[in-house]
C-alpha cells in the first residue's frame, strides 16, 4: 500500500507560483495513476500516468500548472503559475492503480489513497 505526503503549499499572492509536492512511500508508483484534487471531493485539477506518462489537466489549470513525476524520488510535483484567488484551497494528492488519467480527475474512479492535503490560499 503506497502512502502520501503533499507538502509545499501556503500564501501566495494572486499572480504568485507555488510547486506542490506529492512524495510517495511504501512501494514505487509505478502503475498509479496520481492526481491533485483541490478538496477530497472536488473534481481533479491535474493527473498523471506515472507509468506512461499521459496527463489531464481540468478546467483553468490548463495553461497554467504543470504536472510532473520525479521516479527516483518517487514524488509527484505541481507547479502552479499565475495564481489567482479561485485557486485557494486545500489541495490534495490521490493515488489509483492502472487508472486512466481523464476517469481519475474527472472522478469516474474510486480513490482510495490520499494524503493529508495542503493549504493554498491566494490573496494580496
Amino acid at each position: 500500500q503506497v502512502q502520501l505526503v503533499e507538502s509545499g503549499g501556503g500564501l501566495v499572492q494572486p499572480g504568485g507560483s507555488l510547486r506542490l509536492s506529492c512524495a510517495a512511500s511504501g512501494r514505487d508508483l509505478d502503475k498509479y495513476t496520481v492526481g491533485w484534487f483541490r478538496g477530497k471531493r472536488g473534481q481533479g485539477v491535474s493527473c498523471i500516468d506515472v507509468t506512461d506518462g499521459l496527463i489531464d489537466y481540468v478546467g483553468s489549470a490548463k495553461g497554467r500548472f504543470t504536472i510532473s513525476v520525479d521516479d527516483a524520488k518517487n514524488t509527484v510535483y505541481l507547479q502552479m503559475n499565475n495564481l489567482a484567488p479561485d485557486d485557494t484551497g486545500a489541495y490534495f494528492c490521490g493515488a489509483a492503480w492502472l487508472t486512466d488519467v481523464r476517469a481519475m480527475c474527472g472522478r469516474r474512479t474510486a480513490i482510495y489513497t490520499w494524503g493529508q492535503g495542503t493549504q493554498v490560499t491566494v490573496s494580496s
